[in-house]
């Protein structure tokens, strides 16, 4: 009798449970739990975290929907994607328009006419693309027919020498943490010169925030699922593993495989979150600092995203976060990855052992190594649901 009894908590305790163990209950694994579950398959959705949502969380404080992890934009032009997410819940009208600030100096963002003629007072597009092309004429000249070899040649040749130097160098310096002319010119293949009085940042078709917060979002993508949150898969990985057919990962790859060939580099974000007694701070959402000696890269004024016009007096408080861009160390949340040649070639390695699982799956930022803006993220892991 005992060792019937023994059989069989042996059975149950090996027992396939799912057909999918989820790692990571950000957009990517929610999403594609969401699609398994119409497709009538069991999913368990872990993280290690003691929430869902991953980097798109919300932190409520002082009533506002706080993007603990940075701020998140919603932006597509596919319009399936954009579909997807408003059946779940509706979007707001959020339209982003950074500013950026050098020196007490205000330019609007992207590079546009009202940009143009804060730098430099001219008001038609002519006068714009003449001021362009005599600042490019300069590193023409001195590139003397060679491709530019790196970050700061390819800005110079794309907007001349007054854009680059108070809206693109130190900023960029500053969220990398190396010299322009140290960062390879394939960062920043393209800046978009708009010669409109548009200062939409996206071209996309269809942008905004979900009303109520991306945590709304979230539990919409996950309602009926099973989840278990402060559940790390390393620390229970064997247990874990047994108890689905199938695991969709969205860690980081190298971790997966133990850091085989090394540690993959990242950069990385420091958040200083202040409550502030002024129904306004800042008036934008979005200010970046492009000098070197402000020590962070942005401001970010989170009820900006969700409440506009006269709204934005309808609460007295308002919450502000400081990023400060710095290296990435192990304990630290991975944010960027550094795709340059070496992280390049050893991403290549891990993918390579990836490929050859034939019951693990491997999606999202941290498990590709490649940044993902939401839409795309999403569209992925539909994709990939499909598929299978």
């Amino acid at each position: 009798m005992q060792k019937l009894l023994y059989l069989c908590a042996l059975f149950v305790k090996n027992m396939i449970l799912y057909d999918y163990l989820i790692v990571g209950a950000g957009l990517f694994g929610a999403t594609f739990a969401h699609m398994a579950k119409k497709a009538r398959k069991s999913c368990l959705v872990i993280d290690k975290r003691p929430h869902w949502g991953g980097n798109v969380y919300c932190e409520t404080i002082e009533g506002i929907h706080v993007h603990k992890y940075g701020a998140h934009i919603f932006h597509t032009s596919n319009k399936e994607v954009w579909n997807f997410v408003n059946a779940l819940i509706p979007f707001n009208r959020y339209t982003n328009s950074p500013i950026a600030n050098y020196k007490g100096e205000l330019y609007n963002l992207p590079f546009n006419m009202h940009t143009f003629h804060q730098m430099w007072g001219v008001q038609t597009p002519e006068e714009a693309k003449a001021k362009i092309d005599e600042q490019r004429a300069e590193i023409v000249s001195a590139l003397n027919g060679r491709d530019p070899q790196n970050l700061e040649e390819q800005a110079l040749l794309l907007v001349g020498r007054d854009i680059y130097k108070k809206l693109i160098k130190n900023y960029t310096e500053k969220q990398w943490g190396r010299p322009c002319s140290e960062l390879p010119a394939f960062i920043i293949r393209r800046l978009p010169l708009r010669f409109v009085y548009d200062n939409n940042y996206f071209n996309d078709l269809y942008q905004g925030i979900p009303i109520g917060g991306y945590n709304a979002l979230i539990e919409k993508l996950l309602d009926g699922i099973d989840t278990r949150l402060n559940c790390n898969f390393f620390a229970h990985r064997a247990e874990l593993t047994a108890l689905a057919h199938t695991i969709v990962y969205t860690g980081p790859i190298d971790q997966f495989y133990d850091y085989r060939f090394g540690q993959l580099q990242y950069r990385t974000v420091r958040f200083e979150t202040e409550s502030l007694d002024t129904f306004n701070y800042q008036g934008n959402a979005v200010i970046n600092y492009t000098d070197r000696e402000t020590p962070y890269t942005r401001i970010i004024e989170h009820k900006h995203f969700e409440s506009f016009g006269q709204a934005v007096y309808d609460n007295p408080k308002t919450v502000i976060s400081r990023e400060y861009s710095t290296e990435w160390q192990p304990g630290m949340e991975p944010y960027y990855p550094v795709n340059d040649e070496r992280n390049t070639a050893l991403y290549q390695q891990y993918k390579a052992l990836a490929d050859k699982e034939t019951k693990v799956l491997f999606g999202g930022r941290l498990a590709e190594y490649k940044y993902y803006d939401m839409a795309p993220t999403i569209e992925r892991a539909i994709l990939m649901a499909q598929n299978i």
